[in-house]
């Protein structure tokens, strides 16, 4: 729960927020749907979700600062202390783990020096370990602000957060270009990415996903070959 009373946001801030939480609400039959849009918008200022953030929702929804704290805590997307600007997930559900994202995770803690769910010094990059990213013919995979970075192993792990930590363009294996935490927040609030190019990018799925679509069409061969004794 939150410390109570939680101070206000400044003026300026509290004004261009309210006008953008307005949009959102608008865009709803019951107000109260535009929580989690709302807790996306204020990571969007704060970085994560702050008890500024948590008045501000329940004032501008007519919820209790409780209801607001259930929902924000409930779920993993909404942070509850400052993030860096880079949420870097090691994937470490089943298939990624024993194709070595077991091993990037503990590599990366030692070389960023940070546990899971902590943030560097410099505020750059927090790491965290996730659980599956659906993108299982790409184990191992990381994920930074939620884009896919694909087939990694320890070494192109690290030197992407190297990257990351000096301020080096870093794109993604597939989807959009990367942004910070906080642009990413606006985004998941809803509001148009404006960035040329990054609705037109996109991921699909793999080959190791699409040849089982393919052999149930029969649009593909058995691509382990015959098996002993088949003849065919």
């Amino acid at each position: 729960m939150p410390q109570l009373p939680a101070p206000d946001y400044p003026a300026d801030v509290r004004a261009r927020l309210e006008t953008d939480a307005k949009e959102v609400i608008a865009r709803y039959p019951d107000s109260r749907s535009a929580l989690l849009p709302l807790l996306h918008l204020t990571q969007s200022e704060d970085g994560y979700v702050t008890r500024t953030g948590v008045r501000f929702c329940a004032e501008m929804l007519g919820l209790t600062t409780a209801e607001v704290t259930a929902v924000s805590t409930f779920y993993s997307m909404y942070r509850r202390k400052p993030s860096g600007d880079y949420q870097v997930g090691v994937c470490t559900n089943t298939l990624c783990a024993v194709m070595g994202g077991d091993a990037i995770f503990d590599e990366l803690k030692q070389h960023l020096g940070v546990g899971n769910n902590e943030t560097t010094e410099d505020g750059k990059v927090t790491l965290e370990h996730i659980e599956c990213n659906a993108a299982c013919d790409f184990a191992p995979v990381v994920m930074v602000n939620w884009e896919f970075f694909d087939n990694q192993t320890v070494e192109s792990a690290k030197r992407l957060v190297d990257d990351l930590m000096a301020g080096e363009q870093v794109s993604p294996t597939r989807g959009a270009p990367l942004c910070t935490y906080k642009e990413t927040a606006r985004i998941l609030a809803g509001f148009p990415d404006e960035r040329p190019g990054a609705v037109d990018a996109t991921g699909g799925a793999g080959p190791a996903s699409l040849i089982g679509l393919q052999l149930a069409k029969g649009e593909a061969a058995n691509p382990t070959g015959p098996v002993d004794g088949e003849g065919k």
